[in-house]
């Protein structure tokens, strides 16, 4: 078959969504399994399913991707390699990846799959795409924060590099930067970035004059953009909603096709689409970079009403399979000869063969009566392209016998494309030396303004600074790292801000994301990573130290032991006091209630019970703290192994962080109010 120009990629949380997604005209799919799936809370496939399920969609010519999106802790990491080997050698097609370590052993060991790097890996500009396609990518999903012309941007570069880009077209929006928020797990110990999450941003959160929902986003709808999408070089158009009922997933697909088709978004499918699922309306507001107020939204009763009043106009969508592989037939029913149907689809042909035909004693067979009954591929998924009809004259035929001829000619072509491909797998040894070096532990801290900063900084070993605040710094550049940015909104801008840094003489620098690594790198800076990076594995680490990092800071979402036992080839770092930055967003919640003039970079925002939220601005984005700070100062025993604490300042005066880090280096006096974080809890 040839390669359409796009792919309309729908989610099937559920056997019966799978269903209603191929029937509804989905070229691909993707579905987890009940573990090591960012949305482990939906039905999900057993494995006998997803057997069934890959063999249903490759006799229908629809591709099948599964999920394997979620940080993973070392003692998984073996179960869920053999999780994506059951599934490599049943036939799936691609396997969607955010953690590093594991997306390794699969580019190893299972060379004849496709890569996706999902959007939790928060991709949000071209830097990262290099580095993803020497790990074995072949795809990546982009942060749905991008504008049109950043998404330009990105299409360009994964063009030069052979990639493909597969972007969020339709379905609810998170308000953080996917794969960069820590909030369900510090407020509800489950996380989301292992497939947990428990939603609370839509819960009532509140800024002074704002809608107070002001963390719960409208749901993504750019049904009216893929003509530009297309041509831009976008090839996948992806459908959010493995929770979502199988009507909902007949309606997104069947909208997106015809929008796809046509160009635009007819009338009766937006109101189809509004009316099965909302949050009151759609935004397009990321792509046209048009943010704020207008994007907020909340799922309401009259939202819910009209939803059950359009499910049983949608079962109509996907009640008979749909037609998509087109199929060449030629027939010949040839005196003394036995009938003959040959039917072609790209480069699979089939024949079936059945009786001599028999003289007619009334009405003799026709061209145009046997053509009729060779286009009834209604309920299968072949379309005529052509049907040739070679007939001998005076010969009779019955109805019955073209239509058995013609049934299992379908059901041996699709015995065809059902087959599984036959999948190499190099068997390789992990084993990683034992890593033991005397510990001088070292302390970093990291400031947001300049006026938090001490006058004696000499129990500080590194100084993290802001992009601006670096450049005006009087500290000595052996001294300072700069803080990149976790969301590259313009990688020029900041390239050139690196390059008069490093004159300064400043060389290293803390990366979070992907491609604030690679730009760094490229830049010449020592880099250092950061908690975004998400390392709950040592083969993430080691994936990192091949990139060049000799320090990483840990997931703040591992345990305190297994952060004193991680074994690995780069130094290691925690998060050992602050407030965690729960969410990265680029829509900025105070925003709902003034305007960035208005604000005095001092934000803050409400929960139902009262509870306080700090928000602070940054390179065009902001970031939500936690209400308390993690304090670990006098628990030094539990993390003697670690390489360096990183000290985090957001609201701290500068003699306040004095004290702090003194706290570290010698006596603690814990706060009135703080959190041990995750240290002490066992993520599920």
């Amino acid at each position: 078959m040839t390669k359409k120009k796009y792919e309309i990629l729908a989610p099937v949380g559920s056997y019966e969504s799978l269903f209603a997604a191929v029937r509804s005209g989905a070229d691909a799919v993707y579905f987890g399994l009940k573990d090591f799936s960012a949305r482990r809370n939906a039905e999900n496939f057993t494995e006998e399913e997803m057997e069934q399920g890959v063999k249903y969609c490759k006799r229908n010519g629809v591709r099948m991707y599964l999920t394997l999106n979620i940080a993973i802790k070392d003692k998984e990491l073996k179960n869920a390699v053999q999780t994506a080997k059951k599934a490599y050698f049943a036939g799936v097609d691609g396997f969607i990846v955010s953690d590093l370590g594991l997306a390794k052993i699969i580019h190893e060991t299972m060379p004849d799959i496709e890569l996706h790097a999902s959007t939790q890996m928060s991709v949000n500009s071209p830097a990262a795409l290099p580095l993803l396609k020497e790990m074995g990518f072949c795809r990546v999903v982009p942060a749905r924060e991008m504008s049109k012309s950043q998404l330009i941007e990105l299409c360009n570069e994964a063009k030069r590099l052979d990639m493909e880009v597969e972007v969020f077209v339709h379905g609810a929006l998170c308000m953080c930067l996917s794969g960069q928020c820590l909030m369900s797990s510090v407020l509800g110990a489950r996380s989301g970035n292992r497939g947990l999450c428990a939603g609370p941003c839509r819960l009532p959160f509140s800024v002074k004059n704002g809608t107070g929902y002001d963390l719960s986003l409208k749901d993504l709808s750019l049904l009216d953009f893929l003509d530009e999408l297309i041509k831009m070089g976008v090839y996948s158009f992806k459908i959010e909603g493995r929770m979502k009922r199988p009507e909902y997933i007949a309606a997104a697909v069947t909208s997106c096709k015809n929008s796809a088709e046509k160009g635009f978004t007819d009338e009766k499918s937006s109101e189809i689409l509004e009316s099965v699922f909302s949050r009151s309306g759609f935004t397009d507001g990321y792509y046209k970079n048009s943010l704020g107020r207008q994007m907020f939204g909340v799922r309401s009763a009259e939202d819910a009403k009209k939803s059950k009043e359009t499910y049983t106009y949608l079962h109509g969508l996907y009640r008979n399979e749909f037609q998509r592989i087109p199929v060449n037939i030629t027939a010949e029913i040839l005196k003394d000869k036995p009938m003959k149907i040959t039917m072609t689809a790209g480069e699979n042909e089939v024949a079936v063969f059945g009786e001599n035909p028999k003289a007619a004693k009334n009405k003799p067979a026709t061209k145009e009566g046997i053509t009729a009954l060779l286009s009834k591929l209604g309920g299968t998924p072949y379309i005529p392209e052509s049907i040739e009809v070679l007939l001998d004259k005076g010969l009779f035929v019955s109805s019955g016998e073209i239509n058995e001829l013609r049934r299992n000619a379908c059901e041996k072509m699709g015995e065809i494309f059902g087959k599984i491909p036959k999948r190499r797998f190099i068997e390789k040894e992990y084993s990683s030396e034992n890593f033991c070096r005397k510990k001088t532990q070292k302390i970093y801290g990291k400031f947001l303004r300049n006026e938090q900063i001490p006058e004696n900084i000499s129990d500080f070993d590194l100084m993290i600074l802001p992009l601006d605040v670096a450049q005006n710094s009087a500290i000595p550049p052996e001294s300072l790292a700069v803080d990149m940015p976790r969301f590259t909104a313009n990688e020029e801008n900041i390239i050139s801000r690196l390059k008069r840094l490093k004159e300064k003489g400043i060389n290293k620098a803390f990366c979070g994301t992907l491609s604030a690594v690679k730009i760094a790198a490229d830049n010449g800076f020592e880099v250092i990573g950061d908690i975004g990076l998400n390392v709950l594995n040592e083969m993430s680490a080691n994936v990192l130290e091949n990139l060049g990092l000799n320090e990483i800071t840990l997931s703040a979402e591992m345990d305190l032991k297994k952060a004193n036992n991680f074994n690995a080839a780069a130094k290691k770092g925690i998060f050992a006091y602050g407030r965690l930055a729960l969410m990265c967003m680029k829509n900025c919640p105070l925003k709902n209630g003034k305007t960035c003039a208005e604000c005095d970079k001092n934000g803050e925002i409400t929960d139902r019970l009262g509870t306080k939220f700090p928000i602070r601005c940054k390179e065009g984005y902001s970031e939500l703290y936690n209400s308390v700070p993690v304090y670990l100062a006098d628990k030094k025993s539990d993390y003697k192994n670690i390489d360096f604490l990183l000290l985090s300042f957001v609201t701290e005066t500068a003699s306040e962080c004095e004290k702090i880090a003194g706290e570290y280096k010698r006596t603690a006096y814990p706060p009135k109010d703080f959190t041990r974080g995750l240290y002490y809890k066992e993520l599920l």
